[in-house]
């Protein structure tokens, strides 16, 4: 399951109560295209809910497309009243619970049921959604070891925490960071858990990038010999991506419309001055992949309306359209990248093969690198959980309940302890 924990710890971090798409696009260049997408269809043209962003190599992660997983507790002792969890395994002065496992198991299973949506048989469903929690436990494990490791490196990731915080409450059209903590509360999750999720992910991000990615290196000579070695691949029919800024008009009132057109094209107007399509896509798009900056997907001649279909394959890359009024709003397209029938020649396509390429690369170093810091480290698995925790340095025995239960965080929360090892 090393490719589930790769798929995400870049991810754009979930809105409240959404599921964003599975993954970020880079700002410029669409990534690869090696295998078939379904971009969101753009119809006689209207405002989708666009769909996902083609995969992209990233490295590792918390869990997707739900909003950060909380500790909450799921037993309670009759007598005291009290919270009891059940602990199934130990990293270095960390612990997991049962009940984050299976919150971490209840996602993976999501994610599993929406990558296979239209087009696995249940039979292909229940075998995906089964591979996907296999390994949840050491998934958790290797995001606690990153994020210690993060920690003791002494990074600062607290500016990003905030400006994260911020993209997300600007996503939800929320006035400050006090109307968001509420709207977090208020579908029962706590805040300080929400924020130390933010920046757990933050964290273990950059552990990532300093101690595995920087090393990674990708000459032009491998570049261009899995350009030649794969020329099929680059062989496409007329195709344009694009990103998208949408307004939406939808429920709204008839004397709202004008200033809703005057914002779109405000918008239009600061992108021409030079302001970053990407970043104000993230700050001020209504569609649904806003936090990728926008990024829709890659369509071929015959994938978008007649009239859309019309105006975005005559231009070239980085042009925008002018403000299109659609039925749901208006619309603003940006053509990221352009490719003509036939092979795509090796400049168009490098930034592809170099993000296959360190894909490639990644996932065997991020591998080796989480095996070492289990090797430093002090984990410990309760009998029963071994093979969905990828191993441990020795197991936990059950014992009664300890005073070390005084050493969590919060004070009205007990656990079961289990504290002698084999």
């Amino acid at each position: 399951m090393t490719k589930v924990l790769l798929a995400g710890l870049l991810i754009a971090w979930p809105l409240l109560g959404q599921n964003p798409p599975a993954q970020n696009p880079p700002s410029q260049t669409p990534p690869a295209q090696a295998q078939p997408q379904n971009p969101p269809a753009l119809e006689q043209p209207k405002m989708e809910e666009p769909g996902t962003a083609p995969d992209e190599p990233q490295p590792a992660a918390p869990k997707k497309n739900d909003t950060p997983a909380i500790k909450t507790a799921k037993k309670t002792t009759e007598a005291e009243g009290k919270v009891v969890e059940e602990i199934i395994a130990r990293v270095n002065n960390d612990i997991i619970t049962r009940s984050e496992l299976d919150k971490a198991k209840a996602e993976d299973a999501d994610a599993a049921r929406e990558q296979c949506s239209g087009r696995c048989t249940p039979e292909q469903l229940q075998v995906a959604v089964e591979d996907a929690q296999k390994f949840a436990l050491r998934d958790l494990i290797d995001q606690s070891l990153l994020a210690q490791r993060g920690k003791d490196m002494d990074i600062n990731v607290q500016p990003d925490v905030v400006k994260q915080l911020d993209q997300i409450r600007q996503q939800n059209k929320l006035k400050d960071l006090d109307e968001l903590e509420k709207a977090v509360t208020a579908q029962g999750i706590n805040w300080e858990d929400f924020q130390n999720n933010i920046k757990n992910r933050l964290l273990t991000q950059e552990v990532i990038r300093r101690e595995v990615g920087s090393h990674i290196n990708i000459s032009n000579e491998e570049q261009k010999k899995y350009y030649q070695d794969h020329l099929k691949d680059f062989e496409r029919p007329e195709e344009v991506a694009l990103s998208a800024i949408e307004i939406k008009t939808e429920g709204k009132k008839e004397s709202e419309i004008p200033e809703l057109k005057a914002k779109a094209q405000k918008l239009h107007d600061r992108i021409n001055d030079g302001e970053d399509f990407s970043e104000l896509a993230k700050r001020f798009s209504d569609g649904a992949t806003a936090q990728q900056g926008g990024y829709l997907g890659v369509y071929k001649r015959g994938e978008l309306s007649k009239e859309l279909e019309d105006i975005v394959f005559k231009m070239k890359k980085n042009e925008i359209t002018d403000v299109i009024e659609t039925k749901q709003g208006f619309l603003i397209l940006k053509v990221l990248e352009r490719y003509e029938e036939g092979q795509q020649p090796f400049d168009k396509v490098q930034n592809e093969i170099q993000d296959r390429l360190y894909s490639e690369k990644m996932e065997p170093a991020l591998r080796e690198y989480l095996k070492t810091l289990r090797e430093q480290s002090y984990v410990v698995i309760k009998p029963g959980y071994q093979e969905m925790a990828g191993g441990g340095n020795s197991e936990i025995q059950e014992v009664s309940a300890t005073p070390e239960t005084t050493k969590t965080k919060k004070p009205h929360k007990k656990y079961l302890l289990f504290g002698k090892t084999t």
